[in-house]
């Protein structure tokens, strides 16, 4: 199983707390909203999910 970082752009207000808090570099910044840069280094910590004040980050587990 693998983890994949979504960001729902409608709910992210491009407050940068998941580019802070991710341990594994998986965002980025871009034209003021958060962006998965990395999928692949996502480890499933949640962190991101925890600390996003708008609930604009899921997480979604794959077969692939």
């Amino acid at each position: 199983m693998k983890v994949i970082p979504y960001i729902d752009q409608e709910k992210c207000m491009g407050c940068e707390i998941c580019v802070d808090v991710c341990p594994q570099g998986v965002f980025i910044m871009s034209e003021e909203k958060a962006v998965v840069m990395s999928p692949e280094k996502c480890n499933g910590c949640e962190i991101c999910v925890e600390n996003c004040p708008t609930d604009a980050i899921a997480l979604k587990w794959t077969d692939l």
